[in-house]
């Protein structure tokens, strides 16, 4: 069930607390700089976190000071967005399936094939579509998505090799038993590619692999590398079924708060570092492609279009596209032609 929580509710405790008016436009008055912490569960390594440190703190520093707090130091994976609804943080990077816990809409931007490519999910954040989301997130929630950023690709990787099987089309997954994370929405987008979705804990992956208790499992490049699944695995097909994203996500308090010079160069210190981090990903996962390749599995790319037809006509059909605003997914697909 979705819970849907609105800004009403979640500033019950607001005018208690009371700390933006402290930490924001008091803080221009005195001439002390505006306090930005992020919360946020990736650790500092991760190419989020390296950008954000790299491009956007240098760039607010003659008026903020932006104060990173990772591996979920400072709050909770998954309160961040309540947490700077109750004025409580300032700033956090949010994915689409957090955002739907709140507002079912956002469900779209969570959905397979939905976005085509990272140049997509540019183009779709920039777009008037939309302008509704981010209102409803500033109206109900108190939170301004100010930036995409580009997460990665996940494709399928199969134990058997072209010769044995060629994926084409979703038809020729029928049969196939892909692991994939054990929620609803991540089984439904396995049956929707064609294959047997089976739930299983990611540790368990290398070793169903290995012994052929499963056929297969999705993730990005960066992910078979680090989990070494090249070693059990003989092929990937670049389906690209999800192009994940998050977005760099600021209270609209505190964004009002400032002046107009000083919200110009916060979002372009966020887009700057959402394409820093966006090349820098894209750029791993070509390397991490031939060297895939090098490691004896053969990658290549199916009939996206069938994927693409197949996998949206699954989910107009589904429940998870009740809550989609009429004729919003035609103009994203539109964007991406």
């Amino acid at each position: 069930m979705i819970m849907k929580l609105t800004r009403r509710v979640a500033l019950t405790s607001v005018a208690a607390i009371g700390i933006l008016a402290s930490a924001s436009g008091a803080a221009f008055a005195d001439g002390h700089l505006l306090q930005l912490r992020l919360s946020m569960s990736g650790s500092e390594t991760d190419q989020r976190s390296v950008a954000m440190a790299e491009v956007f703190g240098p760039a607010v520093s003659e008026f903020a000071s932006y104060e990173p707090a990772y591996n979920a130091t400072l709050f909770a994976q998954g309160t961040e967005l309540e947490a700077i609804s109750r004025g409580n943080l300032e700033m956090t990077i949010s994915s689409a399936q957090e955002l739907a816990q709140f507002f079912p809409e956002f469900s779209i931007f969570t959905a397979g094939y939905v976005h085509q490519d990272a140049a997509h999910q540019v183009a779709v954040f920039n777009d008037p579509l939309m302008d509704p989301f981010k209102q409803t997130a500033i109206d109900e929630l108190g939170v301004r998505l100010l930036s995409v950023m580009y997460l990665g690709r996940r494709h399928v990787n199969l134990r058997q090799c072209p010769d044995e099987l060629t994926v084409t089309t979703p038809a020729d997954l029928d049969g196939v038993n892909l692991r994939m994370p054990g929620t609803d929405a991540w089984q439904f987008l396995g049956a929707a590619l064609g294959a047997s979705p089976t739930p299983m804990a990611f540790s368990e992956v290398y070793t169903a692999l290995s012994t052929g208790a499963v056929d297969g499992q999705d993730n990005p490049l960066p992910t078979v590398v680090d989990a070494r699944f090249y070693e059990v695995t003989c092929q990937i097909v670049l389906t690209s079924h999800l192009v994940d994203l998050n977005y760099v996500t600021i209270s609209e308090e505190v964004w009002q708060s400032m002046a107009p010079d000083q919200q110009a160069v916060v979002q372009q210190a966020a887009d700057d570092a959402a394409a820093l981090g966006r090349e820098r990903q894209l750029q791993l996962e070509s390397e991490l492609g031939a060297r895939l390749e090098e490691e004896g599995l053969t990658l290549y790319e199916p009939d996206l279009v069938a994927f693409r037809d197949a996998v949206q006509s699954a989910y107009l059909g589904s429940e998870f596209a009740q809550t989609w605003p009429e004729g919003v997914l035609e103009q994203i697909n539109a964007l991406g032609n």
